[in-house]
């Protein structure tokens, strides 16, 4: 942990007395601040070790609900997916290609604390995860892989939610890549008003919706 010492709330003290740590940093107000980053500073932080990327390490619930999102190249955009991943149920983000760094401060923040509760693992081989996408396949009768895309196809209310799924979600610019759309089940689409301006959604936005649809159907 690194803090003031002269700066402490209770409930920061508590944190400092309750977590096992190997060592903690008491700093100056001014380098705190600057550590900080933020216009308020900071008054607890932590060095952590970050997660190992593993696909098999991470449990998944008996109707596995997985999110995919292809080369995430805006920092808000990620974190807003993984806020929205935690707050909707998901088990699981997997992040795919070249893509911004997960652990980019602006990622952190814009994602809360689902940062800490929601298995995000980055997968930069492709094989490996069709290999993980066809063992589930074999573990979860009826599992389905669902892509996203701004073009009119299936609207994704008309599409049967309920069943073991991986939701893949395109980059922002270039949309979901070509061999991913062609190892889908089903491609679906947000219907729009037909007097929008707009063509499209905000990925993190579209994520948001398609995933509170899942949520919607399996909870009928």
């Amino acid at each position: 942990m690194i803090y003031d010492n002269n700066n402490l709330s209770d409930w920061a003290k508590n944190v400092i007395h309750t977590v096992n740590t190997e060592i903690n940093y008491n700093l100056t107000a001014p380098l705190l601040k600057d550590l900080s980053g933020k216009q308020n500073t900071s008054e607890l932080m932590a060095v952590i070790e970050m997660r190992e990327d593993s696909l098999e390490r991470v449990p998944l619930s008996p109707n596995p609900f997985i999110v995919l999102f292809d080369r995430p190249s805006n920092k808000g955009n990620l974190g807003t997916m993984i806020r929205s991943c935690d707050a909707l149920g998901a088990d699981l983000l997997i992040i795919t290609g070249h893509a911004v760094d997960l652990y980019e401060p602006d990622v952190v923040v814009a994602a809360m604390g689902s940062f800490f509760n929601l298995p995000v693992v980055r997968i930069s081989d492709n094989n490996k995860l069709y290999q993980y996408m066809e063992d589930l396949k074999l573990s979860y009768p009826g599992f389905t892989v669902i892509g996203t895309t701004a073009h009119k196809e299936n609207p994704i209310y008309n599409t049967d939610l309920s069943v073991p799924i991986m939701l893949m979600m395109g980059n922002e610019t270039m949309g979901l890549n070509k061999a991913f759309k062609e190892r889908c089940d089903a491609l679906c689409t947000i219907p729009m008003s037909e007097k929008a301006y707009a063509t499209s959604f905000n990925v993190s936005c579209a994520g948001s919706i398609l995933m509170y649809e899942i949520t919607r159907q399996r909870s009928e």
